[in-house]
């Protein structure tokens, strides 16, 4: 979901205007490569105008190391996204939360609600993280 609602919003003119070249990407910390997206998260995108048909990617030590920001949904997530650059200074300060001040729940086994939740809460967050982050 956090990639293609990036992609969306980044194409859409809403993160750095002038910044047409943003690759975004999403993989997670206990993610199975090539697992299909769940239907709650295909059809929470589609009910806010995204189509995506994409697979998980587990994170990996390689794909952190490629990135300008990492950003996690917990801080679980942030933890363990650093466990897998540990003593990598620059790499860790990659590594940030989505949302500064509080976890994003995951909307695993939770229906429909949290996933179309987490959908406009990633349309939110993301756009406005990346315009903090990135430079001008």
């Amino acid at each position: 979901m956090a990639e293609a609602i990036a992609r969306t919003e980044i194409e859409a003119g809403r993160v750095g205007g002038n910044r047409v070249k943003i690759f975004t990407a999403s993989a997670g910390t206990s993610a199975f490569d090539g697992s299909p997206c769940s239907s709650e998260a295909i059809d929470a995108l589609r009910r806010i105008g995204v189509e995506h048909e994409g697979r998980s990617k587990r994170l990996t030590a390689q794909m952190i190391r490629g990135a300008d920001l990492v950003f996690g949904m917990t801080a679980g997530h942030v933890a363990a996204a650093r466990g897998l650059v540990a003593g990598e200074s620059e790499q860790l300060a990659k590594i940030h939360p989505l949302d500064p001040q509080a976890d994003v729940e995951d909307p695993i086994g939770l229906g429909h609600v949290s996933y179309d939740r987490l959908a406009r809460q990633f349309r939110d967050l993301i756009p406005r993280r990346l315009a903090e982050m990135l430079p001008a």
